[in-house]
């Protein structure tokens, strides 16, 4: 005889909790025994006033981001519907079930707040951890690496020289033959900027605001673009996403034309 399932949900007993219904040996239980996290609360005390409104708990900020790399998702938006009805990462997070769950919003205005030099030491935390654990004995190094695509159109590169603000490269590549000495060509841009852009006071302050706003790719692992290898220059040197500056342009298989994207390395 042929069973049908009748969907039908009752309460849950009073004496079940989440505790009860994620199982003993599950990776996020591991895992809180593992990693103690209450550190980053010292981590980003000065991020916070003394008093007001209770914020996201700060542990539970960042445990979001170990699950939001763990389960490979690529936005806040994202994780909070994979924890929406994930009973392990509930858990794993401290909230009950019939909590209600940080907002994504939240999480990217604290991720905001905190910037990057916060998450560069937490990361050097977690490394000093795992050293006294004895899980790195530096003898040995892996790395893996796949390419994944960014949620940017090829059609918003344009050129990088003219983005960055090296209008003089940008010129000498699409006039070479029109090269002007060196004192004439910077005269000439000179008169170029002020046509295509503003001035006085107003073209300083972009410039200070451009420079700010663009002063992380120099102090945070910028590539070495200016070297050349046999004469070869990729087109991620050449072109720009004014959208993603990260991406780059690339070729992945069966996907026809290139794309905007990023070569991702695991170590």
């Amino acid at each position: 005889m042929m069973g049908t399932k009748i969907r039908s949900f009752a309460p849950l007993p009073p004496d079940i909790s989440l505790e009860d219904l994620v199982p003993e040996d599950h990776f996020y239980r591991r895992l809180q025994a593992q990693l103690d996290l209450s550190f980053v609360r010292e981590l980003v005390r000065p991020f916070y006033a003394g008093g007001g409104r209770p914020s996201v708990d700060p542990v539970v900020f960042f445990k979001l981001q170990l699950v939001m790399f763990l389960e490979d998702l690529r936005s806040e938006r994202q994780l909070m519907r994979v924890v929406a009805d994930r009973l392990s990462v509930r858990w794993y997070l401290g909230y009950d079930l019939h909590e209600p769950l940080p907002d994504h919003s939240s999480l990217t205005r604290i991720r905001e707040r905190f910037g990057l030099e916060v998450f560069r030491r937490f990361f050097e935390r977690i490394v000093e951890e795992c050293f006294a654990a004895g899980l790195v004995w530096g003898e040995e190094l892996f790395i893996d690496a796949t390419k994944v695509e960014a949620n940017a159109s090829l059609e918003s590169a344009r050129s990088r020289a003219l983005v960055e603000g090296r209008l003089e490269e940008h010129l000498a590549g699409v006039f070479p033959e029109n090269t002007l000495p060196v004192q004439e060509d910077q005269e000439h841009l000179a008169v170029v900027a002020g046509v295509v852009g503003p001035g006085g006071d107003e073209r300083q302050a972009l410039a200070q605001a451009n420079a700010l706003r663009h002063s992380w790719i120099a102090k945070n692992g910028r590539q070495e673009r200016e070297s050349l290898r046999w004469g070869y220059q990729r087109m991620a040197d050449l072109r720009v996403s004014t959208t993603d500056p990260d991406a780059s342009p690339m070729h992945q298989k069966n996907k026809g034309a290139s794309r905007l994207g990023y070569q991702t390395l695991y170590g």
